[in-house]
């Protein structure tokens, strides 16, 4: 079986450096053939070098992985992508597997697992964390009933309850938007929104009747 032929791409050189250090002695299980900490090198690098499988971080400087993950599939729908985070946080694996990802691991992962992951990647699985495992069978669980995500049967999308669960966790409108990868003004709307369809005029009210409901379990 030829080795798995990998791209990495994270804004800290120590990551891709302690990536490729960790990942020499499985050289013939998986090879890393490049590294950047530019995401738009990234796009040109896998236009060269073709590789089966993108290690992308979730959160860079230059561009988020979610935006990288978008344009390389754009580019070759064949390319596998990971996300590869310190972040366990369903949010952002729900966001990754929208944008087209095929796994989302946390950077805990030991090399070995980590090549079995890219092995199951390659053959179609779609791998998640173990840490998330049980936040996702929640939210299967949610979907099994028809809620399809916290707060649909109040009448909330998606991205509101995705919003609305951070402002139950105590953040502002401006910690939501980085953490959600939308600008400060989006996020506003968002809220305003909430509020119009919880039949609420501020925050603390919706933060209540969300508690009170029991939207996030």
């Amino acid at each position: 079986m030829d080795p798995i032929s990998i791209l990495v791409v994270d804004d800290h050189q120590m990551v891709l450096d302690g990536l490729s250090a960790m990942l020499r002695p499985f050289a013939d299980e998986a090879i890393v053939v490049a590294t950047t900490t530019d995401p738009n090198k990234a796009r040109s690098l896998a236009a060269e070098l073709h590789p089966q499988v993108a290690l992308l971080d979730v959160r860079m400087k230059a561009m988020s992985g979610l935006e990288l993950c978008e344009h390389l599939r754009r580019d070759d729908p064949q390319l596998k992508i990971v996300l590869l985070t310190v972040y366990d946080d369903e949010q952002y694996l729900f966001q990754g597997l929208r944008a087209g990802a095929s796994g989302y691991l946390t950077k805990q992962v030991v090399a070995e697992d980590l090549v079995a992951h890219l092995r199951r990647v390659l053959d179609g699985e779609v791998v998640v964390d173990p840490s998330l495992a049980g936040r996702v069978a929640l939210s299967a669980a949610r979907l099994d009933r028809g809620e399809f995500w916290p707060g649909a049967h109040l009448g909330l999308s998606q991205r509101e309850s995705e919003v609305l669960e951070l402002m139950v966790h105590g953040n502002s409108n401006r910690a939501v938007a980085a953490r959600l990868m939308l600008g400060e003004e989006t996020i506003k709307t968002h809220v305003r929104s909430i509020f119009r369809k919880l039949e609420v005029s501020d925050r603390t009210q919706a933060v209540a009747l969300a508690l009170r409901e029991g939207i996030f379990l």
